[in-house]
C-alpha cells in the first residue's frame, strides 16, 4: 500500500478552501441583498468546479491539458442550466429578474474553475471587480431603472391620451 501523499492533499485542500472562499465572497452579497441564490449555493458551485478542474488535472496521459480543457468547457456549458433556473420573466412586458443572480452563479464556476487550477491572483482579481460591480454599480442602476419606469408610464400615459382622442375624433366623424 503506497503512503498518504500529504503534499497532494494540502494542494487540493488550499485550491478547494480557495474556491469556497471566492464563492462565498460573491454568494455573501447577494445573501445580504436577499436573492434566491446566496452564500452556500455561490459556494457549492465554486466548490464543485474546483474539483472538477483538480479531477482533470489528475488524469494520467500525455496531454493532461486536454483533460482540463474540456472539464472546462463542460463546466461553462453546464452551469448555465443552474443560472437558468434563477431567471423568471414575470409579466407580459419586459420585467425579468434573476439576470444578475445567474451571472453570479456563472462566476461563481469560474472562481472555482480559476482556484482549482491554482491561479488565485486571476481568482482573487475577479472577486474584487465583482464585487465592486454588484455592490456599487447596483445602487446606480437602480437610479437608471426607475428613470426607465418613469419615462415608461409618461410614454403609456401620453399613448392613452392619444388613443382617447383618436377614439373621441372616429366617434365625432361617425355622427
Amino acid at each position: 500500500m503506497d503512503g498518504w501523499n500529504w503534499d497532494i492533499l494540502w494542494d487540493d485542500a488550499t485550491r478547494i478552501g480557495a474556491a469556497a472562499l471566492l464563492g462565498g465572497a460573491i454568494g455573501f452579497e447577494r445573501e445580504w441583498k436577499g436573492h434566491w441564490a446566496g452564500l452556500r449555493t455561490h459556494m457549492m458551485v465554486s466548490i464543485g468546479c474546483a474539483i472538477f478542474v483538480i479531477a482533470g488535472l489528475a488524469v494520467p496521459g500525455q496531454h493532461p491539458e486536454d483533460a482540463v480543457t474540456r472539464v472546462i468547457q463542460g463546466i461553462a456549458a453546464g452551469i448555465g442550466f443552474l443560472g437558468a433556473g434563477t431567471i423568471l420573466k414575470l409579466d407580459q412586458k419586459q420585467e425579468i429578474k434573476g439576470l444578475t443572480t445567474a451571472s453570479s452563479i456563472w462566476l461563481a464556476a469560474a472562481l472555482g474553475t480559476a482556484a482549482g487550477i491554482g491561479e488565485y491572483a486571476l481568482a482573487i482579481a475577479a472577486v474584487v471587480v465583482s464585487l465592486f460591480i454588484l455592490g456599487v454599480l447596483g445602487p446606480i442602476e437602480k437610479v437608471f431603472e426607475r428613470r426607465q419606469a418613469r419615462h415608461r408610464k409618461e410614454r403609456d400615459q401620453a399613448d392613452r391620451h392619444k388613443s382617447e382622442r383618436k377614439q373621441e375624433n372616429e366617434q365625432k366623424t361617425a355622427q
